[in-house]
């Protein structure tokens, strides 16, 4: 079973963080979404991952990719050139699939729970497709299945009148038979090439499709609100209060679990947390800091205001009327 991560999205409602910068990348609780994807893949021995890219993003994925150790799994980079859809990003990926099933994988979805449920539908019990399904509260705005003695006998994408609240999530594992019907779909609406039209022709085609039914498993990281969202839940799950690089400086500061601070920050008389992560090579001096994601290199200094349900981007800083009167004298 081989493994594929769609990361060629642009990102548009994560402006200006994604401007330039692959939404794949975004840190929650400092791990990259797609680390955070691959990691996935790992527990469930999958040694060989296509990642879908645009091709200006390469050189960024790649650098991000090439300090981490703990993989041994050989990584496949293909291109999308326009984003049309899950459905045309999959058939970019066809030759790198061949004849073998594979577990697909949103990059810009944090997944929390296992992926063996999806694996064993597959490889087990002979499914050609298995989603992962949660019961959500507004179903109209997912994709939603319509289910029957343990198969999915429709998919309906948004739909304004839902028969079921169970909702698709960004994870799936398929046979190679979803290449086909990829291949027989037509566009929607809104242009691009639907997954859950082409789980919906597998259906129509009288092969299985298989869910596996779970507690909200995932977070799709798409408005700034929701990055603050997963982020806290990653760090509540952390397996330690506090994650704090042995190289971080902290002078008469308050830590309120959990945090999560990456190397070579320095933290003076501030109160930071909970639920706040930093990026390597951050100031912060004389401030409150909680619920917020600062990215690295920022600096933050006697602000009045406290920081909080806030995302400040890489290099930024934000001084209070204080600390720039004396950046003038100086």
């Amino acid at each position: 079973m081989k493994g594929l991560i769609l990361c060629a999205g642009k990102g548009s409602r994560m402006y200006p963080f994604t401007f330039s910068y692959p939404k794949s990348l975004i840190p929650v609780a400092n791990t990259p979404l797609l680390h955070s994807c691959i990691d996935k893949l790992v527990e469930q021995e999958v040694s060989e991952i296509g990642i879908v890219i645009q091709k200006s993003q390469e050189s960024l994925i790649r650098s991000s990719l090439e300090n981490v150790t703990r993989w041994s799994t050989n990584i496949t980079f293909i291109y999308q050139k326009d984003p049309k859809g899950i459905a045309d990003a999959i058939l970019q990926a066809e030759h790198f699939i061949g004849q073998d099933s594979f577990i697909l994988l949103l990059g810009d979805n944090l997944i929390s729970i296992s992926l063996s449920q999806l694996k064993k539908q597959i490889e087990e019990h002979g499914n050609h497709a298995a989603l992962l399904l949660s019961e959500v509260d507004s179903p109209q705005d997912y994709g939603i299945a319509e289910v029957e003695d343990h198969r999915i006998v429709k998919l309906v994408e948004k739909p304004k009148a839902p028969k079921s609240n169970l909702a698709v999530l960004g994870a799936y594992g398929f046979t190679s038979s979803i290449f086909e019907a990829a291949k027989k779909i037509e566009p929607s609406a809104r242009g691009e090439y639907e997954i859950t039209d082409a789980i919906q022709w597998l259906i129509q085609q009288g092969y299985s499709v298989s869910y596996h039914q779970a507690e909200i498993a995932n977070i799709d990281v798409g408005t700034l609100q929701r990055w603050l969202d997963a982020n806290q839940k990653m760090l509540r799950e952390m397996p330690v209060e506090n994650d704090i690089h042995p190289s971080v400086t902290l002078k008469n500061c308050k830590i309120i679990a959990p945090v999560s601070i990456e190397a070579g920050c320095i933290l003076e008389d501030s109160v930071v947390g909970p639920y706040v992560s930093i990026g390597a090579d951050s100031t912060i001096k004389s401030c409150y800091v909680r619920d917020s994601i600062l990215l690295s290199n920022v600096h933050i200094k006697q602000l009045t205001h406290a920081v909080v349900n806030t995302v400040v981007g890489i290099g930024s800083t934000l001084a209070g009327l204080e600390a720039r009167r004396k950046g003038d004298e100086e």
